[in-house]
């Protein structure tokens, strides 16, 4: 190989290396963030208050962590992304009533 063919391989492989970590690492806040609304929407009765949303944030966390696990981290973002959503949407209705 010459250094041309080298430095084009190296420049693609570092981009693809740093896609995946920039998902890594954003589906890992988000889990987190995630976490705590579920926390405290569950702290705030939402267990009783809004079922609907406290299931769902649950459940979307569940299956956030399932994929983070399994090293699918676009898909872990997403599913945290909707678990938040749905533990704030709770934490709304709570907080009205």
């Amino acid at each position: 190989m010459n250094k041309r063919s080298t430095m084009v391989l190296f420049v693609v492989v570092f981009f693809a290396l740093s896609l995946t970590g920039c998902h890594y690492f954003s589906a890992k806040k988000e889990i987190a963030n995630a976490d705590k609304l579920v926390s405290e929407l569950k702290g705030a009765g939402g267990e009783t208050k809004t079922p609907y949303e406290y299931c769902s944030a649950e459940k979307y966390l569940e299956i956030s962590r399932i994929e983070f696990n399994s090293n699918d981290f676009k898909a872990a973002l997403g599913f945290a992304q909707h678990s938040t959503s749905a533990a704030e949407a709770g934490l709304a209705q709570v907080n009205k009533k």
